[in-house]
């Protein structure tokens, strides 16, 4: 989804709250200004509503007792004083939250890209989204061909040295392996109902151009 800049005095986080509980429209919030979130396309919807699906099916199949939210509940992002929402997340553990709806320690989050919103994804919200400590698992997932990342935080022990890993599934045949959730996910799953550009699969994509 893409964001807007609304004009505007300063805000402050107790102000936005209140404000956002009202609103029929959902705000993004960093330092004081809010940001109008514009929908999606049909694919982004059916692509984020699947990979909740898919989430909570591959963990209730493990036995693990973690929560999956889509697009509803915001992340809070103190260090940045932010509000950011994602496309879907998993908490596992006692929930933390700010206010009713904003939630400071998920361990997964997962974003669907698009051309308007694929650099912020990849770079300023990632940045921010590293800044908290449950947060150890990011998946990005493209909505115009089946291509699905997963970027793993490990600490190496001992040092404490954290580095990034990263997973990708390429073809709706592959299933792509979470590692924080220990489960695997199909492309084919995440893609269920979602009909590709012609053209823009990435068979043609990737290895015919």
């Amino acid at each position: 989804m893409v964001a807007k800049k609304l004009n505007q005095a300063y805000l402050s986080i107790e102000e936005y709250l209140a404000f956002e509980e009202k609103s029929e429209v959902k705000h993004e919030y960093e330092d004081g200004q809010i940001f109008a979130m514009a929908g999606g396309t049909p694919e982004h919807g059916f692509i984020a509503a699947n990979m909740s699906s898919s989430l909570k099916n591959a963990l209730k199949a493990k036995g693990k007792k973690c929560r999956v939210s889509g697009s509803d509940l915001k992340i809070h992002i103190e260090k940045y004083n932010s509000f950011v929402f994602p496309d879907g997340m998993v908490i596992c553990g006692e929930l933390e939250m700010k206010g009713k709806d904003a939630i400071k320690n998920p361990m997964l989050i997962v974003e669907v890209l698009s051309e308007s919103t694929a650099s912020y994804d990849r770079g300023k919200k990632f940045k921010k989204y590293i800044s908290l400590p449950s947060f150890v698992e990011y998946v990005l997932i493209e909505q115009d061909q089946p291509v699905v990342h997963a970027y793993y935080r490990k600490t190496e022990e001992g040092t404490g040295r954290k580095d990034w890993t990263m997973r990708f599934a390429y073809s709706l045949e592959e299933r792509i392996y979470l590692e924080s959730i220990d489960c695997e996910i199909a492309l084919a799953d995440i893609y269920e109902y979602v009909d590709f550009p012609e053209g823009q699969g990435i068979q043609g994509e990737l290895f015919n151009a």
